[in-house]
């Protein structure tokens, strides 16, 4: 019988090597989880993103209905700041894994995927593997319009294995993705002759910050059950590589706005179009989902806290749960420092993802019999 330790390293090491920047293909990763499935009913959704890049979400499922099912993603961050190699998968004598990935989620997904393998055939569990999470959750989304292998599962729960430290999380934010155009005149600067788009931006930009300290001082905007309890409404700003004697064409500015499922969204909605309207830039909302959330008293979250010895809590972050909900309640649970993820020194303990393979196995044994 080989040592989960030892599986769970191998398979974190070989993710963490390949490049799977959410910008890029993951075909790639998708061939090598889909070779550590044997014996598994495979479904391969196939899919290109909005850019036109070729990608694969996986269903995975092993047994009758009625299951659990563990769910992680394939793609990463970009390698922002990162001084050491991302993908070098380098393990120190100590027990640590290093790369981009490492702990969100290649490592986790490695884990979930040993403990699946070491249940019995009678233990019904699927995996749902994603990609795109760390940008539109479109592995989740084809999944859920298009799995059949997840229908038949019939799932009674779902575990996103997101770092969470073995603490399980019942509800987390989701966010809507505002993006606004500002559109001028090019030319030389010096000519007098262009209209440069920040000058359009800047009213929209002006009213944005008011909305950001709104959201951090209306009570009626916030949530006591989050830390923080105010809602994040974050921007950057794109030029598109203009030159500073250059008055710019176009002028982006892009906002996440990340709420609870107790905060109503529609003003903040309402609010940026009118700014928008106001300032003559073109407006886009995207939304990711409807934020998750369970009570603290849902089989589910007391299975969880149950094996954990921990309670249930929520979290600032977002991850597919947002979309995968529509298939089966979720709690976020997997091991590993969610502190660790998005930096470039990202690195996870072996000895924490080996350890989380029976307490997953756990799980997937007691959510039959209850």
């Amino acid at each position: 019988m080989s040592d989960p330790a030892d599986d769970v390293a191998a398979l974190t090491r070989d993710l963490v090597q390949m490049d799977s920047r959410s910008r890029l293909s993951n075909l790639e990763v998708a061939e090598r989880v889909e070779a550590a499935l044997a014996g598994f009913e495979i479904e391969r959704i196939d899919f290109a993103d909005p850019a036109g890049t070729p990608k694969r979400a996986l269903v995975a499922h092993r047994g009758g209905a009625g299951g659990i099912a563990f769910s992680g993603h394939m793609d990463t961050v970009p390698d922002t700041g990162w001084q050491d190699d991302p993908w070098s998968g380098r393990i120190d004598a100590d027990g640590v894994l290093h790369g981009l990935g490492s702990t969100d989620m290649k490592g986790p997904l490695a884990a979930a995927i040993v403990a699946a393998r070491g249940l019995p055939d009678s233990v019904p569990v699927t995996l749902l593997i994603t990609t795109d999470e760390e940008t539109t959750k479109q592995g989740a989304r084809e999944i859920v319009a298009r799995s059949e292998l997840a229908r038949r599962a019939a799932l009674r729960g779902i575990l996103v294995v997101e770092p969470t430290g073995m603490v399980p999380v019942r509800g987390h934010r989701s966010h809507i993705l505002y993006t606004a155009v500002a559109t001028g005149v090019q030319a030389h600067s010096s000519t007098g002759k262009g209209r440069n788009a920040n000058w359009t931006l800047l009213p929209f930009m002006q009213d944005m910050h008011g909305i950001f300290e709104r959201l951090r001082t209306d009570p009626a905007l916030q949530d006591a059950a989050y830390d923080p309890p105010f809602s994040d409404f974050n921007m950057i700003i794109d030029n598109h590589g203009a030159a500073v004697n250059v008055t710019v064409p176009k002028a982006t500015a892009t906002i996440k706005f990340r709420y609870s499922a107790r905060v109503d969204p529609t003003p903040i909605t309402a609010a940026v179009q009118e700014a928008a309207d106001h300032a003559g830039v073109a407006l886009t909302a995207t939304p990711e989902g409807d934020p998750p959330e369970l009570p603290a008293d849902h089989p589910l979250v007391r299975l969880c806290a149950e094996e954990s010895g921990t309670a249930a809590r929520t979290a600032p972050f977002g991850t597919d749960a947002c979309v995968l909900s529509a298939l089966a309640p979720c709690v976020v649970f997997g091991p590993g420092d969610i502190a660790e993820a998005h930096t470039p020194t990202e690195k996870v303990r072996i000895a924490d993802l080996t350890a989380s393979v029976p307490v997953l196995q756990t799980l997937a044994r007691r959510i039959v019999r209850n």
